[in-house]
């Protein structure tokens, strides 16, 4: 088993997001939204708000 990226670094959404491409999804990144949000909790929008803040 491979070592997971750190939390935060966007990797892991990535990644989840090409698997649903792969598997036909209408919008993955929002399904991956949905996913995490569910997993992390508050915390995923934390998340979120740097990464959109790192991605300008």
């Amino acid at each position: 088993m491979t070592k997971k990226p750190p939390l935060g670094s966007g990797e892991r959404f990535k990644r989840l997001t090409e698997q649903l491409k792969r598997k036909g999804v209408k919008d993955p990144e929002a399904l991956a939204a949905w996913i995490g949000r569910r997993k992390y909790g508050k915390s995923f929008d934390e998340l979120a708000r740097k990464g959109r803040k790192k991605k300008k």
